[in-house]
């Protein structure tokens, strides 16, 4: 169960919407259910993340109200930096809801976080939604007041629809990726998947590849965390190329699923992966064995530079940019802690590798070329 829940009385005292936001305050099945089934289906919002990020200080606090269309809801995590009376408030790729989040959706959610962020002091709330950007939603988060701030989670990505045959996803491929793909296979590579006893063998491979990139990468110990709460939910998938030969691994994906949608999160490649081309045909297995599992979505998380985003492209899928982060403070004493929270934002980001004048990435995607 979350740390704190939150629920509110719908309208016209409807007895059967009232019991579902009672159940999803209290209900972690069917919290996760919520998320899994929604328009936004992403881990960030699930009770295991909140569980990965209890350990460094976050509790996480569920804001949800209902309307028409459904509930609209989202996993805040909240965290009071030291000798401060507020707190502040960070909801990563929500609220979620059973439908693409519109005007009126924001609207509602926006008046009962006030209300719960006034009851509980939090004085300034981060929001990043999953919501596609040029459809009118910025001026809406305007109108309610919020503002236009440095995402943490990265604000541009690809997403390939798996849902279909796999020889239209190969077809969608840029040729030069489909050659890279069958040059690494003629060169002794393959592709294996990997339990808990190897995420020593990734963690190798990913901080060398950060290193090399100059990105600062998560902690080994944060990796185990992560495959502790996420693997016996099935939603923690481990991947490495091989040279066949000898079985020495040259590249790795750490993938998290949620619902229909896998996103390709953490990896790296070593000197020898990238001679044989082994990020390609690794990328490629995780998209076809993501299929084989019966996911639908591929997404590729985050274009944060050209190199990138150009490696990326050539696996096809849909570019989507979201509207980004907001900011909101609550009440009068919520500018006033505002340097503050700057400072807690500044170190959040440094620990995730977010270089703030950039927009926002997440750490994982560097590397993976």
């Amino acid at each position: 169960m979350s740390d704190a829940v939150t629920a509110v009385e719908p309208r016209g005292g409807d007895r059967g919407t009232a019991s579902l936001a009672q159940s999803l305050a209290r209900d972690d099945t069917a919290w996760d259910d919520l998320v899994a089934n929604s328009a936004q289906p992403c881990y960030l919002q699930t009770t295991p993340w909140a569980a990965i990020k209890r350990v460094n200080g976050w509790m996480s606090r569920r804001v949800i109200t209902t309307t028409a269309n459904g509930p609209v809801a989202a996993q805040m995590l909240v965290r009071r930096p030291r000798g401060a009376p507020w707190s502040l408030g960070y909801i990563p790729r929500g609220p979620v809801s059973p439908r693409p989040l519109d005007a009126a959706a924001l609207t509602a959610f926006d008046h009962q976080l006030r209300a719960v962020a006034r009851a509980k002091r939090i004085a300034v709330v981060r929001m990043e939604p999953e919501a596609e950007s040029g459809r009118g939603l910025e001026d809406t988060l305007r109108s309610l007041g919020w503002r236009p701030v440095h995402s943490i989670q990265q604000v541009t990505t690809r997403i390939i629809d798996i849902a279909r045959p796999q020889e239209q996803i190969w077809a969608d491929l840029h040729r030069k990726t489909r050659q890279s793909i069958t040059k690494s296979e003629r060169l002794g590579v393959r592709v294996v998947v990997g339990d808990g006893s190897r995420l020593g063998d990734f963690y190798r491979i990913h901080l060398d590849s950060m290193t090399r990139q100059g990105i600062a990468a998560r902690s080994e110990r944060t990796f185990h965390e992560m495959w502790r709460h996420l693997e016996p939910r099935g939603m923690a998938h481990l991947f490495f190329a091989e040279i066949a030969a000898t079985s020495e691994p040259v590249a790795t994906l750490f993938l998290i699923s949620s619902g229909p949608r896998v996103a390709d999160l953490y990896g790296g490649t070593t000197h020898e992966g990238n001679q044989r081309r082994a990020n390609h045909l690794l990328k490629w297995e995780a998209i076809r064995l993501s299929q084989d599992r019966g996911y639908r979505e591929y997404d590729l998380w985050g274009l944060p530079r050209d190199g990138i985003a150009q490696f990326k492209s050539g696996f096809g899928g849909r570019e989507v940019d979201y509207v980004g982060g907001w900011e909101l403070t609550v009440g009068r004493l919520g500018p006033r802690i505002m340097s503050a929270a700057e400072g807690l934002w500044d170190r959040y980001r440094r620990l995730r590798g977010v270089r703030r004048p950039e927009r926002s990435y997440e750490d994982g995607t560097i590397g993976q070329r």
